[in-house]
């Protein structure tokens, strides 16, 4: 077995190293590599990259760059067509996700419970008292994804999403930006994949700290599970 995980990244220089460095740290119990998709960042985040690269030897890493800057689902949909393993994560370029959740997002998969498994801020993990609004925004769109497509997800947000390799490669993702994350979980209702839920961490960062998505993204998510939820 191999995990490949995922990285979309956009103007994280502070954080990228360590989080690289604490996803190569995590023992998964199989083999891994790291893709890394720079979606054109302008804070030298490339540079850092690939002086991270040259630190740590020859680690399982690769990277990819896009030209312009396209979005977080755009740089999502690189990665995706770049990888070899067989179950594939999504992780953020910051220090909001922990990557030593890892085992137990893996779990439900490798015991043969789950196709996809959805790491969920609202299930009692600890996290960062934070920001009311974003937090009733989230449980709204979560509400209205749960109406459309008869499940009951906690957190359809989430950025830990894992797939069985074979559910992976049958995305097509469309959304280059905010938008891919219901359309990922549309899909993924769509072709009844079995899906669980599991209980994460959350360090959430506030807007001076460099939080990016806002309160306009959610009509992004909005029309993105509306869209899918009648087209194929």
């Amino acid at each position: 077995m191999k995990l490949s995980v995922v990285v979309p990244l956009y103007n994280e220089r502070a954080t990228l190293a360590t989080l690289l460095q604490r996803v190569l740290d995590i023992d998964v119990g199989m083999e891994r590599e790291v893709i890394v998709v720079d979606d054109a960042s302008q804070d030298g985040s490339w540079d850092e990259l690939q002086k991270f690269r040259d630190r740590v030897g020859d680690p399982p890493v690769r990277l990819f760059r896009h030209e312009r800057n396209q979005g977080k689902g755009a740089a999502v949909r690189t990665g995706l067509s770049n990888v070899q393993g067989d179950i594939v994560l999504v992780q953020d370029a910051d220090l909001e996700y922990d990557p030593r959740e890892y085992p137990r997002l893996l779990a439900p998969i490798l015991e043969g419970h789950a196709d996809v498994v959805y790491g969920s801020r609202f299930l009692g993990g600890p996290h960062r008292v934070l920001l009311f609004w974003h937090y009733l925004g989230n449980r709204f769109l979560t509400f209205v994804c749960n109406l459309l497509y008869n499940v009951n997800l906690t957190d359809m947000e989430t950025c830990y999403k894992v797939l069985r390799r074979e559910f992976a490669d049958r995305l097509h993702l469309k959304c280059e930006r905010f938008g891919f994350d219901p359309e990922i979980t549309a899909k993924v209702c769509k072709m009844r994949c079995r899906l669980y839920e599991v209980p994460i961490s959350y360090h959430g960062r506030s807007y001076e700290e460099g939080k990016k998505i806002t309160w306009k993204d959610g009509f992004t998510v909005l029309w993105a599970l509306l869209r899918f939820r009648f087209t194929d």
